[in-house]
Formats: C-alpha cells, sequence, structure tokens
C-alpha cells in the first residue's frame, strides 16, 4: 500500500457497487454483520450503505470493545480511585463509559479521583515509574489487537522490580463472541436476527491470523471474509460474501492479504500466551456472561493483577432501561429503534456505551448517518 487515498477512491468505489449490484440476486435478500466497530465507523462515515442495494443489509456487531464493557468493570475502576487512594490510568473512551449512579470515570475524576488518560499501556508503564509513591493501576481494555502490549508492560514491570504497578485486565476475544452471538440463549433474549456471513476484524486478524474463523465456516455454514478499515475494503469484502451465499459456500477468505495471513503474528500469541490464561466466563454488555471469552492475568504474574492485589470483585448492574444498547450490539435494533438516541443520549451526554466510542453504531450512526432519518420532503 503507497497511500490510503487508493483505498478511498470514489471512481473505484462506484464501480465496485455497480459489481455488487449485478452479483446480488434480486430474488433473495443478504444481511451480513460487520463485527468491528472499525468497520462501522468506516461504513457510517464514507457513506457505504448508500452504495450497496437495497436488499444487502450491513448489520452492526458488538466489536468495539468499549460499547462491550460491563458497568461493573467501570465501577471497579471508579471504586479503586474513590475509597482505595489508587492512580487510575485508561484510554480517553472509557473515562465516558457511563457506571452506577450517575457516574463515570470523567466524572469521578472531577470529584477528586486521580484518574488520567494515557495513549498506550507503555505510557502506564513510564507513569508509575514516575510516581514511586502511588499505586498505579492501568485500566486494560480492548480485543486481541491491544493484548500483546499489556503483556509487554507486565512483563516490563516484572524485570524493572515495580511494586506500584499493577494492571485491571479487560481483554476480551473475539472468537468466543461470535460464537455467542451465533448460538447463546441468553442473547436470544434480545431477539434474533438471520445472518448469511461476517465480516471479521482487520487489526484482531493481524495477531490470531484468519484460522479462527474456520469454525464459523465449518460448523454454523456462515462464510467469513476478513477486511481491512478503509470503505473500499468493505465493499470488496461484501462482494465476496455475497459470491459465497450465491455459490452456496462457506469458507474463511481473506480480504486484507496485504496485513493478515493464515497464522497471524505467532510472537505475539507467544506472549500473550505467558501473561494471560482464560477466564471461566466474562460479562458482556448486551452478551451477558460468555464462557472463556476473556483473558485473565496468570498466577505467577499475580503481583501485577490489580483484582488479586487489592481484593476486587465485579458485581453486575443492569444497563439504563431506557436504553438499548444490548439489542443494538446483538444486531436486533438499530440506534433509530432507541426512544433516547440523538435526544437524551448525545456523544456529548452519552447515556449508554454505543455513543461513546466513535466506534460505536450509535456514535457512528449520529455523527454520520443521521440524515438518512429526515424525511425528503418534494418541492
Amino acid at each position: 500500500m503507497k497511500f490510503v487515498d487508493e483505498f478511498r477512491d470514489g471512481g473505484l468505489a462506484r464501480k465496485l457497487a455497480s459489481a455488487i449490484r449485478a452479483e446480488a440476486d434480486p430474488a433473495r435478500d443478504y444481511a451480513f454483520m460487520e463485527f468491528c466497530g472499525g468497520h462501522t465507523h468506516a461504513i457510517s462515515r464514507y457513506g457505504v450503505t448508500d452504495l450497496l442495494p437495497p436488499n444487502v443489509r450491513m448489520i452492526h456487531g458488538p466489536g468495539c470493545p468499549v460499547c462491550v464493557l460491563p458497568i461493573g468493570r467501570i465501577d471497579m475502576a471508579i471504586r479503586l480511585a474513590l475509597e482505595y487512594d489508587v492512580t487510575v490510568l485508561s484510554y480517553g473512551d472509557c473515562l465516558r463509559v457511563p457506571a452506577s449512579e450517575g457516574l463515570s470515570m470523567l466524572k469521578a475524576k472531577a470529584r477528586g479521583a486521580d484518574i488520567r488518560m494515557v495513549y498506550s499501556a507503555a505510557d502506564a508503564l513510564a507513569l508509575a515509574q514516575r510516581l514511586p509513591s502511588r499505586q498505579v493501576v492501568f485500566f486494560a481494555i480492548g480485543f486481541e489487537t491491544t493484548t500483546p502490549p499489556t503483556a509487554l508492560v507486565i512483563r516490563q514491570a516484572r524485570a524493572l522490580g515495580l511494586e506500584n504497578f499493577s494492571v485491571l485486565c479487560n481483554h476480551v476475544l473475539t472468537p468466543s463472541a461470535i460464537t455467542s452471538i451465533l448460538e447463546s440463549p441468553e442473547v436470544r433474549a434480545f431477539g434474533t436476527v438471520a445472518l448469511d456471513g461476517f465480516i471479521g476484524p482487520a487489526h484482531v486478524s493481524t495477531v490470531i491470523g484468519s484460522r479462527p474463523y474456520a469454525f464459523f465456516a465449518e460448523e454454523y455454514r456462515k462464510p467469513v471474509v476478513i477486511a481491512g478499515f478503509e470503505p473500499l475494503d468493505v465493499m470488496q469484502a461484501v462482494r465476496m460474501l455475497v459470491r459465497q451465499v450465491n455459490q452456496g459456500r462457506a469458507e474463511v477468505e481473506n480480504e486484507f492479504t496485504r496485513a493478515v495471513t493464515e497464522e497471524g503474528n505467532l510472537k505475539a500469541q507467544a506472549l500473550v500466551s505467558e501473561v494471560f490464561e482464560l477466564r471461566r466466563s466474562f460479562e458482556w454488555r448486551g452478551l451477558g456472561e460468555v464462557p472463556y471469552s476473556a483473558l485473565k492475568i496468570r498466577k505467577t504474574f499475580s503481583e501485577f493483577d490489580a483484582e488479586h492485589r487489592f481484593g476486587l470483585a465485579c458485581i453486575p448492574v443492569p444497563d439504563n432501561k431506557a436504553c438499548e444498547c444490548g439489542a443494538i450490539l446483538r444486531g436486533v435494533k438499530q440506534p433509530t429503534d432507541c426512544r433516547i438516541f440523538g435526544t437524551v443520549c448525545t456523544p456529548e451526554n452519552p447515556m449508554g456505551s454505543c455513543m461513546v466510542s466513535s466506534e460505536g453504531a450509535c456514535a457512528a450512526h449520529y455523527n454520520f448517518g443521521r440524515f438518512r432519518d429526515v424525511p425528503v420532503v418534494a418541492a
């Protein structure tokens, strides 16, 4: 890849759109879920939906780590800062996720809690070195993409002999969430939506490779096409999925060949395996308890596990009753199906997690798609 503009070319996008319309069978409907929030953002920002034929529908999935973070985990971080007088560090989006009692990490900071934004796990480690008299906790979040950097700083903290640094681990796993969407009875409580295939995540797949998705193609007969985050990547993936459905195939295909291989990043995988192990269960917002869907710090590194060091426990907290984030993350509802979307709930005043991150379905639609909701009045 020489220039990003090559993957945002309007002329090529129109040609791809024509090719998709020509290949899509007008006698049937297609429903594809883009699992990753980065794809949701790209689809909304670049108007990909407007270029697709009406019978090809994109369904937003739960692939935004901020969006799927349950309230109870945010409460743990706030409790650390307010009650244990700990310095809590996290990525910017996490600071605005609504928590219990009308709080968020940002609002707790306004009450005097020492909560700070960092851009990377390395920044968190560096701050702990500069504040040797303070207990510093890094609120780690993300899918397989951001897990290796967290594993690295834990290993570095041990090498440095840091006694004031620990991690509150919230890293979750993509394949487990896809499985839950396809078969979990708890998820079906939100309703069901027929899916013809998935657009596989980009950055996650650079780490884990394309091989883990073979299970979904073989077991559930759902094609998966791994795609990059640029609009032409997404459109090409849609075309590849349409072809698979038309031909009755269910395979894993890799559109993002410039970055993703079948085996993935073996060095990163080994690092994660050294520091982390599977949790038996983990709560996802919108999906409920999902077995073996998240990571925890191994006992051999327990001195850097904030849950172990401070004796923390996650207390489940129900979402705002007026908020439809759970159903939106499941793909059962659209942002506009929520009665508080765009009124009470906005990016400046988010009531639910889907409105916080720019990758959230509600934020993406609010920023780029609201014009479609306004009826056109003939002159």
